[in-house]
């Protein structure tokens, strides 16, 4: 299941996280690279995507396209 952008605007999101994080130095507390960081926040919204598409079915709304997500 992927976010319903395309692989440029995953990318630019991607980066534009890493710069936020790099702004501020988040990176420093747990001395992880910006960049892995960022990855993990896009994961964290692949999952929640996933989630939120799974708890629509299951209260049996079937939008035509859950937020974030491509229909599979």
């Amino acid at each position: 299941m992927d976010l319903n952008v395309s692989g440029e605007k995953l990318y630019q999101c991607g980066e534009e996280i890493r710069r936020v994080l790099n702004l501020y130095s988040m990176e420093n507390t747990s001395d992880t690279p910006d960049f892995i960081l960022a990855a993990y926040l896009l994961d964290c919204l692949q999952a929640f995507a996933k989630a939120t598409k799974r708890r629509e079915e299951w209260y049996g709304r079937f939008p035509d396209k859950a937020p974030f997500v491509e229909p599979s």
